[in-house]
């Protein structure tokens, strides 16, 4: 009996399981790197802190059929609030879009809804960990999104963190490291 079921299910596990060989959804950067220390132009300008506040380079490839835009995160689990802090939350990346230069911290894109971030701001704001707080980490995360998200203008960080997620079809991150 299990020889037959075996027979029947085989083909489905194998399928199931992914034994294609599709592309990875990758993100790089030549800016920062996984598990390394960025330097102070990623850093921001003001609350003490003195960097060039100029958001990384970010490439990715691979991502799924029937991806219709992306959405970039950068986020700081270790910040002393509670709930850490949303340095860039940009949606509805047009899906042609696979790259973003250094120092593109915001989109002209009418359909590209910069979130207000932790500082107040639009677009991206820098680390700025309190001195003597330790090394944080920042999670740079590019989401290749199913649909086109609608937000309203004044979107949190936290409904803009669970619009993207629960229509994410991948996700890659670049997790890099800071302190003053």
């Amino acid at each position: 009996m299990y020889k037959s079921i075996l027979k029947v299910m085989l083909p489905i596990i194998c399928v199931t399981a992914g034994f294609t060989h599709a592309e990875e959804f990758k993100l790089t950067s030549s800016d920062i790197t996984h598990g390394e220390f960025m330097t102070n132009k990623f850093e921001f300008q003001g609350f003490g802190c003195s960097g060039e506040n100029r958001s990384p380079q970010l490439s990715w490839s691979g991502a799924p059929a029937g991806t219709k835009a992306y959405a970039i995160m950068a986020y700081d689990p270790d910040a002393p609030t509670g709930s850490g802090w949303w340095h860039w939350q940009v949606v509805n990346i047009p899906a042609n879009i696979t790259s973003i230069p250094s120092g593109k911290g915001t989109f002209d894109d009418k359909e590209v809804i910069d979130v207000i971030n932790d500082y107040g701001q639009h677009g991206f704001s820098g680390a700025c960990p309190p001195k003597g707080h330790g090394a944080h980490r920042y999670q740079f995360t590019v989401y290749a999104l199913s649909k086109k998200l609608e937000l309203p203008t004044d979107a949190s960080g936290a409904l803009t963190g669970y619009m993207v997620k629960a229509n994410s079809l991948a996700s890659s991150t670049i997790e890099a490291l800071y302190k003053k």
